[in-house]
C-alpha cells in the first residue's frame, strides 16, 4: 500500500498545507465517500455541505478558501492537484513488453523497443511502431500505418492503411481510425457511385480517443486531430475534418465533412456540425447544439440552429409561456372579431 504524509504531498506538488502535516494519506476519494486515510478535493461552494461532513483525513482546497476542521492542501487548481495525487495511487494495468505468440506481425513491420503486442493482433506490412507502445489484444493495424512512441491502443481498435498516430496517444476500445469517408455521387438512374477515399488520418501527439469513436480518412488529403485534443466515446468525425489543438469533444458529437475547428474548442454532448463549416478558436457549444454556419472566435453558442447562449437562454425561458400566450392571443382575436361585428351592426 502506498502511503504519503500530507507534508510530502505538499512538497511533491509545490502546494502550501495547513494543519497536521504528519497525517498519513493512503487513498483518494470523493468528499461523500472518503474515509479515514483518504484525501479529497473541494472547489465549488455548492459542495460546501459535503466538505463540512466529509470523513476524509485531508482535503485539497482553493487558495482563498478557509477551512480548519481538517488538514488541507491549498492549490490554485484543486481539481488538477487531485488528479496528480490520484496518479500517485492509481496503477493501471499495462502488459509487459513482448509479442504474444498468436499475434500476426508482418516481417516487413518495424517494431520499436519495449513494445507490447497482445494476443491475436494483426500488424500489417510496413507498419512502424515506436518505442514503449502498448497494443492490447485483438487490434488490427493495416499496412503503412505509422505510430509514435508511448502510445496505448486498447482491444478491438482498427487502424486503417497509412494512418499516422503520434506520441503518447491513447485509443480506447472499439475505435476505428481511417475508415472510408461518407462520399457518394448520385447517378442519373438514382444509384450512387462511391467516391474513392484516397486520403489519410493524422492523429497528433497526446490525443485521447474514446471507445467506439470513428474518425474517417480524407477523400483527398488529411483528416487531422491536432495535439492534445480529447475525444469522448461514440464520436463521429467525417472526412477532411480538422480539429485544433487542445479541443474537447463530449460523447455523441457528430462532425460532417471538411469542417475546420479552431484550437481550445469545447463541444458538449450530441453537438452536431454541418459540413464545410469554419469554427473559430475557444468556441464553446452547449449540449445538443446544431451548428449550421461559421462561428467566430470566443463564441458561446447553443440551440438548433445555433445562436448566442444569452439569446438562446431568453428564448428557452419564454417557451413554457407560449401555450398560455397562444390562448390569450386567440381570446383577444375572438373579442376583436366580436367588437368588429358590433361596430358593423351599429353603422
Amino acid at each position: 500500500m502506498k502511503k504519503f504524509k500530507l507534508k510530502e504531498l505538499a512538497k511533491i506538488f509545490n502546494c502550501a498545507y495547513e494543519g497536521d502535516g504528519e497525517v498519513v494519506i493512503t487513498g483518494v476519494a470523493s468528499l461523500e465517500k472518503a474515509k479515514n486515510g483518504d484525501i479529497s478535493f473541494f472547489e465549488s461552494p455548492k459542495y460546501r455541505e459535503f466538505l463540512e461532513k466529509t470523513n476524509a483525513s485531508a482535503v485539497i482546497i482553493p487558495l482563498e478558501e478557509k477551512f480548519d476542521r481538517l488538514p488541507v492542501l491549498k492549490a490554485k487548481n484543486p481539481k488538477l492537484i487531485f488528479a496528480e495525487v490520484l496518479n500517485l495511487f492509481f496503477e493501471p494495468y499495462l502488459p509487459k513488453p513482448g509479442i504474444h505468440p498468436s499475434a500476426s506481425v508482418s516481417s516487413k513491420a518495424k517494431i520499436g523497443k519495449n513494445v507490447s503486442i497482445g494476443a491475436y493482433c494483426y500488424i500489417g506490412d510496413y507498419v512502424e511502431i515506436g518505442d514503449n507502445c502498448i497494443i492490447f489484444p485483438l487490434v488490427s493495424i493495416y499496412p503503412w500505418v505509422k505510430i509514435g512512441e508511448e502510445t496505448i491502443i486498447h482491444s478491438l481498435v482498427s487502424i486503417r492503411e497509412k494512418s499516422v498516430i503520434g506520441n503518447k496517444v491513447i485509443i480506447h476500445n472499439g475505435a476505428v481510425i481511417g475508415s472510408d469517408g461518407f462520399g457518394y455521387v448520385r447517378k442519373e438512374d438514382g444509384c450512387y457511385k462511391k467516391i474513392p477515399q484516397t486520403g489519410i488520418v493524422v492523429i497528433e501527439d497526446e490525443v485521447e480517443i474514446g471507445a467506439n469513436t470513428a474518425i474517417d480518412r480524407a477523400t483527398i488529403g488529411e483528416t487531422i486531430i491536432r495535439k492534445g485534443t480529447k475525444i469522448d466515446n461514440l464520436v463521429q468525425i467525417a472526412h477532411n475534418v480538422e480539429i485544433g489543438e487542445n479541443s474537447v469533444l463530449a460523447g455523441q458529437v457528430g462532425i460532417a465533412g471538411s469542417t475546420k475547428i479552431g484550437k481550445e474548442t469545447i463541444f458538449g454532448g450530441q453537438v452536431g456540425i454541418a459540413d464545410h463549416v469554419k469554427i473559430g478558436e475557444r468556441v464553446i457549444a452547449a449540449a445538443k447544439t446544431g451548428i449550421t454556419k461559421d462561428v467566430p472566435n470566443n463564441s458561446f453558442i447553443a440551440g438548433i440552429p445555433h445562436t448566442d447562449i444569452k439569446t438562446w437562454r431568453k428564448i428557452y425561458a419564454c417557451l413554457p409561456q407560449l401555450y398560455d400566450l397562444i390562448k390569450e392571443v386567440k381570446n383577444l382575436k375572438s373579442k376583436i372579431e366580436e367588437l368588429e361585428k358590433k361596430l358593423k351592426n351599429t353603422d
